[in-house]
C-alpha cells in the first residue's frame, strides 16, 4: 500500500500522518508499515538539538495510526470520522530512534468488542529487527 492508499484511508495529513508505507497487510487483522526517520522531520530541531531522537509518543502515535489501518479499512467498515485512539498500556521504549533509522510497525488486533466499539491491539515496533516499542492500544469506534 503506498503513500496514496494511504491517505484514502487515514483522516491524518501533514505533518502529522507518521506512515510512509503498508508492507503486509490482513485488514481487520493485521498490518506492517514503515516510517521512514528523516533529519527533515520536523520534530528532529527541538528534540533534540545535539542528539536528535524520535519522540516516544511519536513512536506511539505512529503505531497506532498502523492500528487505524487495519480497522479503517472499508472492507472491515470503519470510518475515520468516529475513530480514536482510547488508550495504551504497558509500552516500553527499547532503544532510541534515530535520523536515518526505518521504524517497522507491527500491529495485530487481539479483542474486538464489537457490541462496545472496542478494539485491542499488540504494538511493536522494530529498527533491523531489534525491538525499539512495544505495547498494548485501545482503539474506539463511534462517538
Amino acid at each position: 500500500m503506498d503513500i496514496n492508499q494511504i491517505l484514502e484511508i487515514l483522516p491524518h495529513r501533514f505533518p502529522f500522518l507518521l506512515v510512509d508505507r503498508v508492507i503486509e497487510y490482513n485488514p481487520g487483522v493485521s498490518a506492517v508499515a514503515i516510517k521512514n526517520v528523516t533529519i527533515n522531520d520536523n520534530f528532529f530541531p527541538g528534540h533534540f538539538p545535539e542528539r536528535p531522537i524520535m519522540p516516544g509518543v511519536l513512536m506511539v502515535e505512529a503505531m497506532a495510526q498502523v492500528g487505524g489501518l487495519v480497522m479503517l479499512h472499508p472492507d472491515v467498515g470503519g470510518s475515520r470520522a468516529n475513530f480514536f485512539f482510547a488508550g495504551i498500556d504497558k509500552v516500553r521504549f527499547r532503544k532510541p530512534v534515530i535520523a536515518g533509522d526505518t521504524l517497522v510497525m507491527r500491529m495485530t488486533l487481539t479483542k474486538l468488542q464489537k457490541r462496545f466499539g472496542i478494539a485491542k491491539m499488540d504494538g511493536k515496533a522494530y529498527v533491523g529487527g531489534e525491538v525499539v516499542c512495544e505495547g498494548e492500544f485501545l482503539m474506539a469506534m463511534g462517538g
